[in-house]
């Protein structure tokens, strides 16, 4: 989730590339950089008092992000931010609540598109071990209600399996790319009362349509559970500005 912004200063004593490329990115997405220009190399030994190769480095982050783009004499440009590279996890949390938000609702479209047709995929293609794997899952999941972190990672887990039974390379990296996102996601549903409990409940159903080989069924559980998923993110994205405005 995103970190509190940082100060130049701040950034001026560590001088790693990954702690300047993220100030940068703050800046951009708060309108501080002119659109469509960012620091160069010159600038930002300059502006951080760094090296040069931590300035080179930390242009070298930007443009793995497709953040921004160094162009011949070395002059960078900012990318448009609908080409970003959002399934980053340092972008993620570079990011300001707002913007990660709607990353959120827009992984939950993604979501719902995708998996319900791979969980009917897997009812009808699933082996005995991939469906002992998921049973295993699922108690693991009972086991760790009261421990959201790593109830967290067999959630995960649990979807992961799921996406490899339908046998479709493409879409288990397509799963696997967006796991930063995900993660986000489940912090925030992780939060609700009897969250934890709800969604094992969810996932059991999800895995006894697996059991029946039962392609509809498993596609109704897996849309019910993303959709309940979503109601509890916004509901507490709502609770969460509540308590933000109480502060104020």
């Amino acid at each position: 989730m995103p970190r509190r912004q940082e100060s130049p200063d701040a950034v001026k004593v560590r001088t790693l590339p990954v702690q300047v490329a993220a100030h940068l990115t703050r800046r951009i997405v708060s309108g501080e950089i002119d659109e469509g220009r960012a620091p160069s190399e010159l600038e930002i030994t300059q502006e951080f008092g760094v090296s040069r190769v931590v300035a080179r480095e930390t242009l070298k982050i930007l443009a793995s992000l497709d953040i921004v783009d160094v162009a011949q004499g070395r002059r960078v440009v900012v990318r448009p931010r609908a080409e970003w590279d959002y399934l980053s996890p340092l972008l993620i949390e570079w990011l300001p609540t707002e913007i990660v938000d709607e990353l959120l609702q827009e992984l939950h479209r993604t979501r719902v598109l995708l998996e319900p047709e791979l969980a009917a995929m897997a009812a009808a293609g699933a082996t005995g071990e991939t469906l002992g794997r998921l049973k295993d899952e699922i108690d693991r999941m009972a086991a760790l209600e009261a421990d959201p972190d790593a109830y967290l990672e067999v959630d995960h887990e649990f979807h992961m399996e799921i996406c490899r039974a339908a046998n479709n390379r493409i879409l288990d990296r397509i799963m696997y790319s967006a796991r930063w996102l995900g993660t986000a996601s489940r912090r925030v549903t992780n939060e609700a009362p009897a969250g934890l409990h709800r969604a094992t409940a969810e996932h059991t159903e999800i895995y006894e349509a697996l059991v029946a080989r039962d392609p509809e069924a498993a596609r109704a559980a897996m849309r019910r559970h993303l959709n309940n998923n979503f109601s509890t993110l916004l509901s507490e994205k709502e609770q969460r500005s509540k308590r933000a405005g109480r502060r104020r």
